[in-house]
């Protein structure tokens, strides 16, 4: 399409009009499917959402997540499904098409399919600290997204049925033994904070005294500094060199994508300039207001009259 554009002398006229990042992100998403299926029988009329799939059941293979086994007698398979996400930008605009393979975890019982099942999960505010301290220390925040994340070792015995429309022909009677954890497993996000602490705290990293999703690593007078929540990770350092050694630490041992500079984490919108961080929640607000269909109504500096009935009453009295 951009050669098509370039060839009729469009596309610089174009790019005198919108940023060609932006451009290229428009056009990226014409291929992508805009709606996100209800059932699996749609997604398997999709191209698209049939890509995403083979992509997430590509991982596992990578990763050695199970193994197709005859059902142990006495044992029980637990269901599987689909869940379809259109993942956009701070701006709105699609960037891909995820389908993630989940368990039916509510099936699980307490003492036979799992035992411990907590884990540290960061919290806004520790964000916040995170972007304040960056700010202060004068350092780039980036961010990097894992794309298989739920695949800690675990240690129960658990079998989960095949993947509905991906079923082995020559086994469609078989099930898969577990090996590493599938979302919403009820011991999926332990056994995935386990495998990544351990990991960081073996790489010379040190883990925060009161937040255990923040990891320390100090190299002489400069510091690294990690941030952790599920499968999406930020960090910056004083130092340009000790984020780009992450980086390749981490691609040694995940499955992961970098996606550069914060820009967008947990509903904030985030801008690196020179003189500070800013952050804000523009989107998060245009989704509530969309979502309880307030977007055509009228708005006002003050959300009540300055001087209400009762205050001029009270006025009269006086």
């Amino acid at each position: 399409m951009t050669k098509n554009l370039e060839e009729h002398g469009l596309f610089s006229s174009v790019q005198e009009r919108i940023n060609h990042k932006a451009f290229q992100n428009c056009l990226f998403a014409c291929f992508l499917s805009q709606e996100e299926p209800k059932k699996v029988i749609q997604a398997l009329k999709d191209p698209s959402w049939i890509e995403a799939m083979q992509e997430e059941l590509l991982q596992f293979k990578l990763q050695e997540v199970w193994t197709l086994v005859e059902v142990p007698n006495g044992k029980r398979a637990i269901g599987t499904k689909w869940v379809f996400r259109n993942k956009k930008d701070e701006r709105g605009i699609l960037i891909k098409n995820k389908a993630r393979l989940v368990a039916h975890g509510y099936t699980q019982e307490e003492g036979i399919d799992y035992d411990e099942v907590f884990a540290p999960v960061a919290r806004i505010e520790a964000i916040r600290l995170f972007l304040a301290y960056a700010s202060f220390k004068d350092f780039v925040v980036y961010q990097m997204d894992i794309k298989s994340v739920f695949y800690g070792k675990i240690e129960e015995e658990v079998y989960v049925c095949q993947p509905p429309g991906f079923e082995d022909p020559d086994f469609p009677n078989r099930v898969y033994k577990v090996e590493k954890a599938l979302y919403r497993l009820y011991q999926a996000p332990k056994a995935w904070y386990e495998t990544l602490s351990t990991y960081l705290l073996d790489n010379g990293f040190q883990r925060g005294k009161i937040d255990k999703t923040l990891f320390i690593r100090r190299d002489k007078c400069n510091i690294l500094l990690v941030q952790v929540y599920v499968d999406d990770i930020i960090f910056g350092s004083t130092k340009k060199s000790l984020c780009t050694e992450f980086e390749k630490m981490m691609h040694k041992k995940f499955q992961m994508s970098s996606m550069g500079e914060l820009t967008f984490f947990l509903g904030l919108q985030v801008k690196q300039k020179e003189d500070g961080i800013f952050i804000s929640q523009d989107k998060y607000v245009t989704e509530i207001l969309k979502k309880f269909g307030f977007t055509d109504v009228k708005t006002t500096s003050t959300p009540m009259e300055t001087q209400s009935l009762c205050s001029k009453m009270q006025m009269v009295k006086m």
